[in-house]
C-alpha cells in the first residue's frame, strides 16, 4: 500500500488559524462504518451518540510552552529558535530538539535563552534534529512557563498568543509533558464531559505525551515500511478496568487509540511505557470501538490511522464532503465522529 493512497486535495484557507469562540460550537461529521453513510451535525450533539455501557477514553497530557527564542552566544549572533521535543535524560535537562537556522547552528554552541536559561548543543540526529543540554537557573519547568511560547504546529502561520495558552489545552489536562495538543480533546468543556455521563458513559483517562512524530512528515512511501518515533504513554489500572466493564470504548482523539492498543499488545500493561506503534490498514483494533478525531493532514499517519478503522474510501469520501462543505481542518477545526 502506497502512501499516496491517502492524499486528497486540501484549500489552504480551510485550515483552521484560530479556534472558535466557544470551545463546544465545531462541527461534526458523524461516520457510521456499519451502513458506509456519514452526515453533518454539531460537536455539542456529541452526548447523544452516548449510552450505558460505553466509556469514554480522554487524553490528559498537558502541552507545555516548549518553543524558545534566543540568540547565539558567540559568533555572526542572530536569533535562534528551539523547539523541545523529548527529555532524553534522567534529570530532564538533556533533550532532542529542532533548531533553526539548523545548517549555522553546530555542536558546541550556546544559546541564551534568558537571563535564568541558556542551552549548548550537544549533538545531531539522523533527520537534523539536535541533541540540547539545558542550563536552568531554577526550576525548569516555571522558567519553561515564563520564557517559553506555546508550541503551535507549523501550518498554523501565525505567532502564538496570550490565549493559546488556555485554548491549545483541553479542559482535563493533567500530566504535563506534550509538544502538542491532542487536539480531539480540545472541543470538550466541563459542561459537555457532564452531559456524557448522564448519558451513561463512564470516563476515564490515558496519558500520552504528543511528541516530534505529529510535526514531521512520513518519510517513505510504502506504507509498511514507515517507522514512527517513539511516545511515553501510561494506561491506569482503572482505566483498564472500565474499559473491561464497557459494552463500547468510545477513544477520543488519535493519541488515546495508540495509547490503548498499545497497552492492549503487552500483558500487564498499566504503567508507564513508550510505543512506537504505527496503526495502517489490516490493524486489529482490541479496544477501539468508536473515536472522536479531527480532520488530519494528507499522507499523514493520523489520516492513515482513521482510515484503519473506518475504511479508506469511506474516509476518503467522507473527507472530500468535508471539503465540499467547508468544514475547518487540522488542529484548531471541526471534528469527526467515527461509529
Amino acid at each position: 500500500m502506497q502512501l499516496s493512497d491517502f492524499d486528497f486535495h486540501l484549500p489552504e484557507e480551510l485550515i483552521a488559524q484560530e479556534p472558535l469562540p466557544e470551545r463546544s460550537s465545531s462541527r461534526m461529521l458523524v461516520v457510521d462504518r456499519a451502513r458506509g453513510t456519514f452526515e453533518d451535525r454539531m460537536f455539542r450533539d456529541f452526548p447523544s451518540y452516548l449510552q450505558p455501557g460505553d466509556c469514554l477514553v480522554l487524553n490528559n497530557s498537558r502541552v507545555f510552552p516548549s518553543r524558545l527564542y534566543g540568540h547565539r552566544e558567540k559568533g555572526a549572533g542572530g536569533e535562534v529558535e528551539v523547539f523541545l521535543t523529548k527529555p532524553v535524560s534522567e534529570d530532564g535537562l538533556t533533550w532532542t530538539a529542532l533548531v533553526w537556522p539548523g545548517k549555522k547552528m553546530r555542536t558546541g554552541e550556546r544559546v541564551i535563552i534568558s537571563d535564568d536559561l541558556t542551552l549548548d548543543i550537544t549533538g545531531r540526529g539522523e533527520f537534523g534534529e539536535r541533541t540540547v543540554r539545558l542550563h536552568p537557573t531554577g526550576d525548569l519547568f516555571e522558567i519553561l512557563e515564563r520564557a517559553g511560547h506555546v508550541p503551535l504546529p507549523p501550518y498554523i502561520r501565525r505567532a502564538d498568543a496570550p490565549s493559546d495558552r488556555e485554548r491549545y489545552q483541553t479542559v482535563f489536562a493533567r500530566e504535563r509533558g506534550s509538544v502538542a495538543a491532542p487536539t480531539a480533546g480540545l472541543h470538550f468543556t466541563p459542561e459537555v464531559l457532564g452531559a456524557s455521563q448522564a448519558h451513561g458513559a463512564a470516563v476515564a483517562y490515558v496519558t500520552l505525551h504528543v511528541g516530534l512524530g505529529t510535526f514531521q512528515p512520513l518519510r517513505t512511501e510504502i506504507i509498511e515500511e514507515v517507522k514512527l518515533h517513539s511516545e511515553t504513554f501510561s494506561v491506569p489500572p482503572e482505566t483498564i478496568a472500565a474499559m473491561d466493564r464497557a459494552k463500547r470504548v468510545v477513544a477520543v482523539g488519535t493519541t488515546s487509540v495508540r495509547a490503548i492498543e498499545s497497552a492492549a499488545q503487552v500483558t500487564g500493561a498499566a504503567g508507564k511505557q513508550s510505543t512506537e506503534l504505527f496503526i495502517s490498514p489490516g490493524f486489529h483494533f482490541r479496544r477501539t470501538g468508536a473515536m472522536l478525531t479531527n480532520f488530519h493532514l494528507p499522507k499523514s499517519s493520523l489520516l492513515v490511522l482513521v482510515a484503519s478503522l473506518a475504511g479508506r474510501e469511506l474516509i476518503l469520501a467522507a473527507y472530500q464532503h468535508a471539503v465540499n462543505e467547508r468544514y475547518r481542518f487540522f488542529s484548531y477545526g471541526d471534528c469527526m465522529l467515527i461509529l
